[in-house]
């Protein structure tokens, strides 16, 4: 199945999260807004919670004062304080999140910052932020992300991390990936309440169902949409989820979407941030390290650079074994490297079907469907070397 059309540029800017995340995982039936889960944070932790919304299709002069008048309403020492000792400016934007970094001159003549994250349009009818916001506090309290500081009606307040984004290239540095191994394996370890089912399937099944009865207004688009055979991609999805029951993988609470804008390094302290828990939920943990392997093609999505055996071998040491990395016995290291391999192509099917379902519902100006092919054709070049290996080990 190929699309040959015209020739697509796959770089975004680094300003921009790859994926443009505007549907994810969980049903839209269950609808939340960051309101309707404040209350039960609040009881919890004293969170600081308010209805106010912002609106991001403001002017961002208007947008900074409606921003400001949040943050008084929630941290009562601020609410007295004058505008003129605010400032605010953009961390980075994308279609899920806005990040605003707000300094506030406190009365005292401290200088603070904190982050506000807005939540990008409609998608409260398609993100689980109940599970997000739930995920936050025990994630914050084992050392990951910033700390929740308050929520409103489209978002949330967090501390502010002196950081900078990674990039691509930056995760094949051998002390970079030992020190994301470490910290995943860190994550992995965290208990989050409620349902530990593993989603990865539960949410491919229904990114299938909406994605194979789409229909595009523009002709061109629904022609190169019926190229796509839904009874051979619902067969691969069905085969792939039957192989990977078979190999047992670890069922942990898992990041999910671990590309190089997710990861924050200040250099100055050697410190090592995991950051924007959207997507997390329990899943397998050969998922997660290859979904994280694949983002190793970068924003050009060159899958030459996926990591060699070798690569993936020194990340598996410090992910199984951080104290004693070269005691990792080799038996371990060929499971967890069949076990990656194989979810990795899982990490393909999932983001073809997700493309497609922006195909029809994003707005912004990016050729889904195209990406739609990109990642199915790359599940097609890696599956029967992956699929092989799998069933190899299986079969012994």
């Amino acid at each position: 199945m190929e699309w040959s059309g015209p020739k697509m540029s796959w770089k975004f800017s680094q300003t921009f999260k790859f994926k443009l995340l505007e549907l994810t995982m969980g049903a839209t039936e269950n609808i939340w807004t960051a309101m309707d889960i404040a209350p039960s944070l609040a009881i919890h932790d004293s969170i600081p919670h308010h209805p106010l919304s912002v609106d991001t299709a403001l002017s961002f002069p208007v947008m900074s004062h409606r921003v400001i008048d949040v943050c008084k309403k929630l941290f009562r020492k601020w609410e007295k304080l004058d505008d003129s000792r605010f400032s605010v400016e953009t961390v980075s934007g994308g279609i899920t999140n806005l990040l605003l970094k707000v300094s506030v001159k406190e009365g005292n003549g401290d200088n603070v910052a904190v982050t506000v994250r807005l939540y990008g349009p409609n998608t409260e009818y398609v993100i689980d932020r109940k599970r997000e916001l739930q995920a936050i506090k025990y994630l914050s309290a084992a050392g990951f992300g910033a700390k929740l500081l308050g929520v409103f009606g489209n978002g949330m307040v967090q501390s502010f991390i002196n950081a900078r984004t990674l990039n691509p290239a930056d995760m094949k540095k051998p002390k970079l990936a030992a020190e994301i191994a470490k910290q995943l394996r860190r994550f992995h370890q965290v208990e989050i309440p409620g349902s530990k089912e593993p989603q990865l399937w539960v949410d491919i099944f229904k990114f299938f169902e909406k994605a194979s009865s789409l229909r595009f207004e523009a002709p061109d688009m629904q022609r190169r949409y019926e190229t796509i055979s839904f009874k051979e991609v619902h067969e691969e999805v069905t085969q792939l989820k039957e192989l990977t029951d078979r190999l047992n993988a670890p069922v942990v609470f898992s990041h999910n979407d671990l590309l190089s804008g997710n990861l924050m390094l200040d250099d100055k302290h050697d410190n090592l941030y995991f950051i924007d828990f959207e997507y997390g939920s329990y899943s397998y943990r050969g998922y997660d390290i290859g979904n994280h392997f694949n983002e190793y093609a970068g924003y050009e999505c060159d899958y030459s650079l996926y990591p060699s055996k070798d690569e993936q071998y020194h990340f598996f040491r410090h992910y199984l074994k951080p104290e004693k990395p070269y005691e990792v016995p080799e038996k371990d290291l060929k499971a967890l490297y069949i076990e990656t391999n194989t979810f990795m192509l899982a990490s393909h099917l999932y983001w073809a079907l997700w493309a497609l379902i922006q195909a029809k519902m994003s707005a912004i100006d990016f050729d889904y469907l195209g990406y739609f092919f990109l990642r199915y054709n790359q599940y097609e070049k890696e599956k029967q070397m992956c699929v092989s290996l799998a069933q190899s080990h299986l079969s012994v």
